[in-house]
């Protein structure tokens, strides 16, 4: 039981790295795209769904590290119920149609928390960003 969860710490830990790597590339995108963001409705839905999808091919490049584990550990029959498995525990969705075999079952509660607190970390780049474009069109607005 201590190995398992030495592994998933040693697999969140990658996750974190990941993400950091991920997000130091969204923000440097966004500091070269211009100094001050959008303040036009439609550059706005552009900027943020540009930045969502980066969000998304993180959070796929993490939910991917944890799936070659599980299939690397022989957890997982295939490539493709390892990815499923490891974007629906990544999630917190847990359909339970596909579960890990029981000595390994606590692998999926810590991919679980972690997928948690990195999506939580997404979430609030979009909050700090949609923050400034508010600030800067109330600035506008003021002038």
């Amino acid at each position: 039981m201590i190995a398992l969860i030495l592994i998933g710490c040693a697999l969140a830990t990658v996750t974190v790295v990941v993400h950091a790597a991920g997000f130091s590339l969204v923000l440097r995108s966004l500091m070269k795209s211009g100094a001050r963001p959008p303040t036009d409705t439609w550059p706005i839905a552009r900027l943020l769904i540009r930045v969502m999808w980066l969000l998304i091919l993180i959070h796929f490049a993490e939910v991917t590290v944890w799936a070659l584990c599980y299939l690397w550990m022989g957890c997982l029959p295939d490539a493709e119920s390892a990815l499923y498995f490891s974007g629906v525990s990544y999630t917190s969705i847990g359909y339970g149609d596909l579960v890990l075999p029981k000595p390994w079952r606590i692998l999926g509660a810590i991919e679980g928390l972690t997928g948690i607190l990195m999506c939580g970390l997404s979430a609030s780049l979009f909050f700090a960003l949609v923050t400034r474009i508010y600030a800067l069109r109330s600035e506008a607005k003021r002038k």
